[in-house]
């Protein structure tokens, strides 16, 4: 009688092994997404803290800042094409003709 007895706490014993087993490696896996994801955070200048959530801002000079932006500005006039546009002044398409801008324009 003793050993019919044992019998459910021995299952019960197994069931609450297996359950703490998933439970630990849920656990785990959790929280090594969460430090992989704080890591990649705190690359892009974001950290996460007991008060919030903490950005920081990447400071940049204002000399590069204008450089940069002039550099696109000009990167942009220098592939832009105007395709019906003659000017006056200079010839945009780049024949090589030697003719005077005057004589160009005479019939």
């Amino acid at each position: 009688m003793a050993v019919s007895s044992l019998v459910p706490l021995i299952i019960l014993l197994v069931l609450v092994g297996v359950l703490a087993a998933v439970g630990y490696v849920a656990y785990s896996i959790v929280q090594g997404v969460s430090k992989s994801t704080r890591e990649k955070m705190e690359r892009k200048n974001v950290v996460f803290t007991k008060d919030g959530m903490k950005v920081e801002v990447k400071e940049i000079r204002d000399e590069e800042y204008k450089d940069r932006s002039q550099s696109v500005l000009v990167n942009m006039w220098n592939h832009t094409s105007f395709p019906a546009y003659k000017s006056r002044f200079w010839d945009m398409a780049g024949s090589s003709s030697q003719q005077s801008g005057a004589e160009k324009r005479k019939p």
